[in-house]
């Protein structure tokens, strides 16, 4: 029999209770443990910001640089200047920048939130696509690649590593295209609408002069007749 047997139930439970805690904490910690990016959605043929973010080291090492990997389907890649850091790129032969390294003046202690930016212009191509970005991690003492990128039907949260991924839609312009011919369609049937107003309001007008002068003789009609009801009535009394 083992020790924990030996232990009051009391005791047990409160064992027990300590480590479903323990596990508890410890996978949110886990899950925050990434290199994430915002936002994690772009249209073809636009250009989205794209801001990486991370709040841990290697092991507790400070970060000394963050690396991100440029993958096709990103026409250019343009990183944003902020104090505090400094940038260099490796271009390919078109110019298109292939990696981005930005290298913090001062380290990034663990558990400080720092992040780093570019502007992503995405090419149509890359239209209905998620794109990784894969990151190298650098810090004091080791380095971190999260590079990992998930097969078919595996789950993203069961990677160690996972890089970060970008949904990539259809262009803006058939978004915008299809959102216009409805517009245009309804501002067609708007006019129609109006016109058909405008012919019943026109018709309205030039009808109306006969209706008045009949409203007008049926009006007389009834005084003439309401007259001739009181004057009977006033012989007969």
């Amino acid at each position: 029999m083992n020790t924990f047997t030996h232990l009051s139930p009391t005791r047990r439970l409160a064992i027990g209770a300590g480590v479903g805690l323990a596990l508890a904490l410890a996978a949110p910690l886990a899950a925050s443990a990434h290199v994430h990016v915002t936002p994690e959605t772009a249209s073809a043929g636009g250009t989205e910001t794209l801001t990486f973010s991370f709040s841990h080291g290697c092991d507790g090492s400070p970060t000394t640089a963050l690396a991100v990997d440029i993958p096709e389907g990103v026409g250019n890649a343009t990183p944003v200047v902020q104090g505090g850091w400094s940038i260099t790129r490796e271009l390919g032969a078109d110019g298109v920048p292939t990696r981005v390294v930005y290298t913090p003046d001062t380290a990034v202690e663990d558990g400080l939130k720092a992040t780093v930016s570019m502007d992503v212009l995405f090419t149509e191509a890359a239209a209905d696509t998620t794109l990784a970005f894969p990151v190298t991690q650098t810090c004091a003492e080791g380095e971190t690649g999260w590079t990992q990128i998930a097969e078919d039907g595996q789950d993203p949260h069961d990677l160690d590593a996972p890089a970060p991924l970008v949904e990539v839609g259809a262009a803006a312009d058939d978004a915008d295209a299809g959102h216009a011919t409805g517009a245009e369609g309804a501002d067609h049937t708007a006019h129609e609408s109006a016109d058909a107003d405008a012919a019943e309001a026109a018709s309205g007008t030039s009808a109306d002069p006969v209706a008045r002068w009949l409203a007008a003789g049926g009006l007389v009609a009834g005084i003439a007749a309401l007259a001739v009801v009181l004057v009977r009535g006033r012989r007969k009394a």
